[in-house]
Parts: C-alpha cells; structure tokens; sequence
C-alpha cells in the first residue's frame, strides 16, 4: 500500500532555511502528482507547490522564488527546499500525492498524506 512519510521539520530562526522530505513507497508514478501542503493553526490547509511528470507548479504566491519542490527518482524521495524562511510560514507541512492525473490546490484532489512535519520559524 501507499505510504509517505515527512521528515526535515525543525525550529529555525527568520531568514534560515530548510529541507523537507517526503519518502513514497508503494506508489505508482502514472499520471501522478506529488504535493505539500501546510497547515498552520486556525487555517485552512494550503497548497504550497506540486510537481507532475512534466512540470513544477506554485501555488502559494508568498512562497513563490522561496521555496523549490524536486523529486530524486532513484529514491523515491520528494523534496521541498525552502530558503529565507518567514514567521508566517510556521505550519504543519504534509505532503500529498494522487494518481488522478491533475495538480491542482484542493486537498481533496489527492488520495495520499503523509503525516506532517512540523515547521516553526521564530
């Protein structure tokens, strides 16, 4: 069966930077698209980036130039590097992925969550 399972969450100060994993097993890489989320106290759970096989897509504007999503195909690992961290990015971030062949900012769209890794900026 499906499993994702986040690591690389941690406590930062402003300005520091950080890399998410996300390791996939049991998934088939048709049609796919792989995504993190976040969620912060109090708000709704917010796309961040997604990537299918032929592209990468943005989804939050406030972390547009900031945060970069990439996947290591040999590993099975998805990524989420993510640079000049801000007090409002502190959130749970989870990472999603589906085989229904849309990238898209609905959590609904995806069938699989990993359990989330928690990410403080202060």
């Amino acid at each position: 069966h499906v499993q994702l399972v986040e690591s690389g969450g941690g406590s930062v100060q402003p300005g520091g930077s950080l890399r998410l994993s996300c390791q996939i097993s049991g998934f088939t890489y048709i049609n796919y698209c792989l995504a993190w989320f976040r969620q912060a106290p109090g708000k709704e759970r917010e796309g961040v980036r997604s990537r299918d096989q032929d592209a990468t897509q943005v989804y939050a504007d406030s972390v547009k130039g900031r945060f970069l999503i990439s996947r290591d195909a040999a590993k099975n690992i998805l990524y989420l590097q993510m640079h000049s961290l801000k007090p409002e990015d502190t959130a749970m971030y989870y990472c999603a992925a589906d085989m229904g062949g849309y990238c898209g900012t609905a959590p609904d769209l995806y069938n699989y969550w990993g359990q989330g890794t928690q990410v403080t900026v202060s």
